[in-house]
C-alpha cells in the first residue's frame, strides 16, 4: 500500500518524542558497543592473533589502522554501556556526551604525550587513534552542547 494510509498501521517509532540529546547519546553508545565488539573480530581486526590484554605490544589493528588491545576494546564496550544507561534521561545523556567527549580529549592528549613504544602506552594508542580521539572528543561535546539545549 502506498500513501498516507501505508503508515497508519505501522508500529510507532520508539524515538518519537525523545529529546534529540537522548537519541544522540544512545546512538553514540551503540556505536561504541559495535566498535568494542568489532575489535575482537578477526578479519575486521587485522592481527587478531596478536591481540594482547594491554600495552604497546598488541599487534592487532581495528580496520587495519587503529591499534587495539583487549583493554582498549573493553573501554569502548564500557563507554557504550554508559551511553545507553545515561541516555535514559536528558541530564544523563548530556553528561555522557560532554563528559565522554572531555575524556576523549584527555585520551588525545595522552596519545600526544606518551611514547608509543613504551610500557606507558597501556591502552595502546597510535597516531590514527589520536586523530580519532580528537574527533570523537570534539564531536561528542558538540553533540551534547547543541542537542542538549532546551527548546524555545
Amino acid at each position: 500500500m502506498v500513501g498516507p494510509m501505508a503508515h497508519s498501521r505501522a508500529r510507532p517509532n520508539p524515538a518519537d518524542g525523545k529529546p534529540l540529546v537522548r537519541r544522540a547519546a544512545a546512538t553514540v553508545g551503540v556505536l561504541f558497543l559495535l566498535i568494542g565488539l568489532l575489535g575482537f573480530v578477526p578479519g575486521i581486526t587485522s592481527g587478531a592473533n596478536d591481540l594482547r590484554f594491554a600495552g604497546h605490544g598488541s599487534g592487532a589493528f581495528l580496520f587495519g589502522v587503529f591499534q587495539v588491545s583487549v583493554l582498549h576494546n573493553l573501554v569502548h564496550l564500557a563507554f557504550g554501556v554508559a551511553g545507553l544507561v545515561l541516555a535514559r534521561t536528558v541530564t544523563g545523556a548530556r553528561a555522557f556526551l560532554v563528559g565522554g567527549g572531555a575524556v576523549y580529549l584527555v585520551l588525545w592528549l595522552y596519545g600526544l604525550a606518551v611514547d608509543h613504544d613504551t610500557g606507558a602506552n597501556v591502552l595502546p594508542v597510535n597516531d590514527a587513534d589520536g586523530w580519532l580521539h580528537l574527533g570523537l572528543g570534539i564531536g561528542m561535546i558538540a553533540l551534547g552542547m547543541l542537542t542538549g539545549r532546551p527548546r524555545r
